[in-house]
C-alpha cells in the first residue's frame, strides 16, 4: 500500500514538473520570438546588409554555448535573449531581400503562416497523443550531417535543384526537431526550460528560413 502511494506521489510530482517546464518553455519562447521580431524590424529599418557567414556562425555558436553554460542561472535568461535577439537581427536583411522581390510580401506572409501552422500543429499532436518521439534522434543526427554536406557542396558547385532540395530537407529536419524536443519535455528527457526554449527557437528559425527559400524559389519560377 505504501509503495503504491509512493508511486502515485512520484507520478504526480513528475506531472507537475512536466507542466512547469512546458509553461516556462512556451512562455519564454513567446517572449524571445517577440524580441527576435523586434530586432528583425530594427535591422530592416536600418537597412542592414547581409551578415557575414563567419560572423553569423561565431555569434550563434558563441551565444548558444554561453547559454548552455549559464542555463541554470538567471544569466541564462540574459544570454537567451542575446542569442534570439542576434538571430532576429540577422533575419532583417533576409526579409528586406524577399520584400524587395516581386510578390515578396506574399512570400513572407506565406512562410510566416506556414511556420506557425507547422509548429502549432506538430506541438499539439505531441501534447495530445503524448507519443514518445525519441526514435527520431537517429534521423536527426543523420539528417544534420547530410544537410551539412549538401550545404558545403552547394558552396562549391552549382547543381540544379540542390538549393530546393536543401530547403525541403531543412523543413523536414526542423519539423522532426520540434517533435523530438516537445516529446523530450513531456517524457522527462528535458527538464531545463532555457535549453528547451532555444532548441525550439532554432527549429522555428530554420523552418521559417527554409520556407522563405522554398516559396521564393517557387515564385521566381513563375
Amino acid at each position: 500500500m505504501h509503495e503504491q502511494d509512493y508511486a502515485l506521489q512520484q507520478t504526480q510530482v513528475g506531472q507537475l514538473e512536466v507542466s512547469r517546464v512546458l509553461r516556462n518553455t512556451y512562455g519564454l519562447l513567446a517572449m524571445t520570438l517577440a524580441f527576435s521580431a523586434l530586432m528583425a524590424y530594427v535591422a530592416m529599418q536600418l537597412k542592414v546588409g547581409f551578415i557575414n557567414p563567419i560572423v553569423l556562425l561565431v555569434g550563434f555558436y558563441g551565444l548558444f554555448f554561453l547559454t548552455a553554460k549559464l542555463r541554470n542561472s538567471g544569466w541564462g535568461l540574459v544570454s537567451t535573449f542575446a542569442l534570439t535577439g542576434f538571430m532576429g537581427f540577422t533575419l532583417g536583411p533576409i526579409l528586406n531581400h524577399y520584400l524587395g522581390m516581386s510578390g515578396g510580401a506574399e512570400v513572407v506572409t506565406s512562410a510566416f503562416a506556414m511556420t506557425a501552422l507547422v509548429f502549432f500543429g506538430l506541438s499539439a499532436y505531441v501534447l495530445t497523443t503524448r507519443k514518445d518521439m525519441s526514435f527520431l534522434s537517429g534521423f536527426i543526427t543523420v539528417g544534420f550531417f547530410v544537410l551539412l554536406g549538401a550545404v558545403l557542396v552547394s558552396l562549391f558547385f552549382q547543381i540544379s535543384g540542390l538549393q530546393l532540395a536543401i530547403s525541403a530537407g531543412f523543413v523536414l529536419f526542423s519539423s522532426a526537431c520540434i517533435l523530438y524536443q516537445t516529446s523530450a519535455i513531456i517524457h522527462g528527457g528535458e527538464r531545463n526550460y532555457i535549453m528547451a526554449t532555444i532548441s525550439l527557437y532554432v527549429s522555428i528559425y530554420n523552418l521559417f528560413i527554409s520556407l522563405l527559400q522554398l516559396f521564393g524559389l517557387a515564385g521566381s519560377d513563375d
